[in-house]
């Protein structure tokens, strides 16, 4: 065939030739056309297909979202653009891109956090978690907790991010709720052990009002307690005592209840005010002047009583919720109660310290009355003692002429002291006892007594500090032409020894020593000891004029300003004590002016009386001898008798020789027969031979009015000769009593 092909002619084979390739490839065209536009038809037919499920698809998607609560939302790869936000009714939709999505959305508080989540989740590529505030459709406040998947390229880079986030504000509420109520209970938990650990109240008081300015908060807290129709302000917060001031209601400040409002409303129920600024109670329209809005009033009560009233406010209105009245409720309770139970044992308290006081009175005046007895036998021992001396000593200073004045003073020194002796121990009695109306007065001149003073305790504000190698330095500043007091002569100069001695003591390493004195006006005069040295502190101060309290431990027996206070009180004068710790110490003694009574002592001297045939009665051979002598050189006749059935023989002895005794002076304590027995075998014979009473005991004697039978005047020994004399004067001219 090729052969046969090839022999054609040239001109009409060719042609069909060509012919043939058209046809073919028209038809090869017609084909693929046909298998294009079935392949086109399959496509769009898929197309179609695909649509639809895409539709079906993104109607079933937004009837999913339709149907569920979460809000879902779409951002930018970068989160700085919100591309679409569907709210369901819990924030604001967003349609268009927004860029203020966090300024819109956001609690101003959370967005720091917020983008710091966010931060970190772009980072790591990883899921966005978070639990956060938003603002919801109304406006206010919600909680949220939204979730964000990022959506990744082939490169594994973000392309955006879908989201989701629930409304969670009823279950974060509730969970804040449980968290407060906790927070309130711990608290009220610490409060209530803490006011349990207390047992005064303000303490109590000041430890709530405290917590409720630093853990409630509240702007202003204070306490309330009432009495008899008013309250009184018994504890301010440290916070709230600028504004405590401003509102005049500092610490102890007291308010009517008719004038405070309260008595309006139901006292036994908590009052909660959420805006006080148009109050017409007083007490709230005070609060409300001071910038306090929100007010709670809780009751203070125990069985049913009012008692107090706790005031807690904030300056912002309605900031109060009903947790924290409830809150307040709760604490009041507590509040109410140990307040109640501090009061209680404040009471018990007071009650055992009045026990006790009362107790250790008991003890101290039986200790008193103790020393009293005890004093009583040593005060007749010792002026037993000292009788022949004083006798001696009184005798010398009135009769030798040959005496110095050297002599003549210290004879006079020693005088001093041996009657200071006798009326210290008889003063051991009478610490707090007002003056007796036996105790004799006469008038002094106070400037006359301090050198005395001086001159008696040398020895220890001079000599002593020497011999241990310090000085005590004395000073006299005295007022001169000081008016006369009326006083005891014996008992003001002891009781300035003791000041001056104390002083000395209170110096241990030196000083100066002052004796001090001046008027007071015209009816006053004031005699001042005062030190530079250890001082005393406020308690001490309180207690030193208690008997037998001392700081000296053992060198000291407590009872020296005891007998000064004693003095003072005996005297009608004023005792004042000045003193600080490391400043020295001030005793000031203010006595009145004299004003000489009728009644009181004066300066006269005794009549004098003729010789007189005495019979003297007494154990000691001492005291015997030496008033024998004295009575022999004032001219009497004297016959002594050493006890007392001595006396009584000697007494009927003269009596039936015709010579009876003028007078007779018998000493109260003897051995088998003492003064009582001499004395009523003397009236039994006769009744006009006085007889005096020579005792030891005679100042308590005459104190307590205990003045034996049958005797007609009692004398304390060491005797005085004047008043012997006195007596003895006395008793010769008048007709003695049965």
């Amino acid at each position: 065939m090729p052969k046969d092909h090839a022999a054609e002619p040239e001109g009409t084979g060719g042609s069909e030739t060509s012919g043939a390739v058209r046809v073919a490839t028209e038809e090869a065209l017609r084909a693929a056309k046909e298998e294009l536009e079935a392949r086109v038809r399959e496509r769009t037919a898929e197309l179609v297909r695909t649509n639809a499920s895409l539709q079906q698809s993104e109607t079933r998607f937004r009837a999913f979202v339709s149907a569920t609560a979460d809000v879902i939302y779409r951002m930018s790869a970068d989160w700085s653009e919100m591309r679409h936000l569907q709210g369901q009714d819990f924030i604001a939709d967003t349609l268009d891109p927004n860029r203020s999505w966090l300024e819109k959305y956001i609690h101003p508080d959370d967005q720091a956090r917020v983008m710091a989540a966010i931060r970190e989740a772009i980072r790591t590529k990883s899921i966005f978690e978070l639990e956060h505030r938003v603002v919801r459709v109304d406006g206010t406040l919600g909680w949220t907790f939204s979730r964000a998947i990022p959506l990744l390229d082939e490169g594994g880079e973000i392309l955006e991010w879908f989201g989701a986030a629930s409304d969670v504000t009823e279950r974060k509420e509730a969970q804040l709720r449980l968290q407060t109520q906790l927070a309130r209970l711990k608290l009220l938990g610490s409060v209530t052990r803490a006011i349990g650990e207390r047992q005064d109240v303000q303490s109590i008081l000041q430890i709530v009002v405290r917590t409720l300015e630093e853990e409630l908060p509240v702007d202003f807290a204070c306490v309330f307690l009432h009495d008899e129709g008013r309250m009184t302000v018994a504890s301010v917060g440290s916070r709230s005592l600028s504004l405590a001031a401003e509102l005049a209601l500092p610490e102890r400040t007291t308010v009517d209840i008719d004038q405070s409002g309260l008595q309006r409303r139901p006292h036994l129920e908590l009052i909660y005010e959420p805006d006080i600024s148009g109050s017409r109670d007083p007490l709230a329209a005070r609060l409300a002047r001071g910038g306090l809005r929100a007010l709670v009033i809780a009751p203070l009560l125990v069985e049913g009583k009012l008692f107090g009233t706790l005031v807690a406010a904030r300056r912002q209105a309605s900031s109060l919720t009903s947790t924290d009245c409830e809150f307040l409720r709760q604490l009041s309770d507590h509040l109410a109660l140990a307040a109640h139970q501090a009061q209680l044992y404040s009471s018990l308290q007071q009650a055992y310290e009045d026990l006790r006081q009362s107790q250790q009175s008991v003890m101290q005046q039986e200790r008193l009355r103790a020393l009293g007895q005890m004093a009583s036998g040593v005060a007749h021992d010792i002026n037993n003692a000292l009788s022949p001396a004083a006798l001696y000593v009184q005798s010398l200073l009135e009769r030798d002429a040959t005496l110095s004045e050297e002599a003549r003073a210290r004879l006079t020194v020693t005088q001093r002291a041996i009657e200071d002796v006798g009326n210290t121990v008889a003063r051991m009695r009478m610490f707090y006892q007002r003056r007796e109306t036996e105790l004799w007065l006469e008038p002094l001149d106070i400037n006359v007594l301090l050198p005395q003073v001086a001159d008696l305790t040398r020895a220890r504000w001079h000599d002593m500090p020497q011999e241990l190698g310090y000085v005590i330095e004395l000073k006299k500043e005295i007022a001169p032409n000081l008016p006369q007091i009326m006083g005891a002569e014996s008992e003001i100069r002891d009781a300035l020894t003791n000041l001056v001695l104390n002083a000395a003591d209170a110096m241990p390493h030196g000083g100066t020593l002052t004796l001090r004195t001046s008027a007071a006006g015209a009816r006053r005069v004031v005699v001042e000891v005062a030190d530079t040295g250890v001082g005393m502190d406020e308690e001490t101060r309180n207690k030193c004029l208690e008997p037998f309290f001392t700081t000296k431990g053992e060198r000291g027996t407590g009872l020296g300003l005891a007998m000064v206070y004693g003095m003072a009180e005996r005297h009608n004068a004023d005792l004042e004590i000045e003193s600080q710790p490391g400043c020295g110490t001030t005793v000031r003694l203010i006595f009145p002016v004299a004003t000489i009574k009728g009644s009181e002592r004066t300066g006269t001297s005794p009549r004098t009386v003729g010789p007189l045939r005495i019979l003297l009665v007494d154990d000691d051979p001492l005291l015997l001898k030496s008033l024998t002598d004295v009575l022999a050189s004032d001219g009497h006749s004297v016959t002594s008798a050493d006890g007392g059935q001595r006396g009584i023989d000697e007494f009927y002895a003269a009596r039936g020789r015709g010579e009876p005794f003028g007078v007779v002076i018998t000493d109260l304590g003897m051995p088998n027969v003492g003064g009582h027995m001499v004395a009523a075998a003397v009236k039994s014979d006769t009744h006009d031979t006085p007889v005096i009473l020579l005792t030891g005991w005679g100042q308590r004697l005459k104190s307590e009015g205990d003045l034996p039978a049958h005797v007609d005047r009692v004398l304390s020994k060491p005797p005085r000769l004047s008043e012997l004399r006195a007596a003895l004067a006395e008793l010769a001219v008048s007709p003695a009593r049965s």
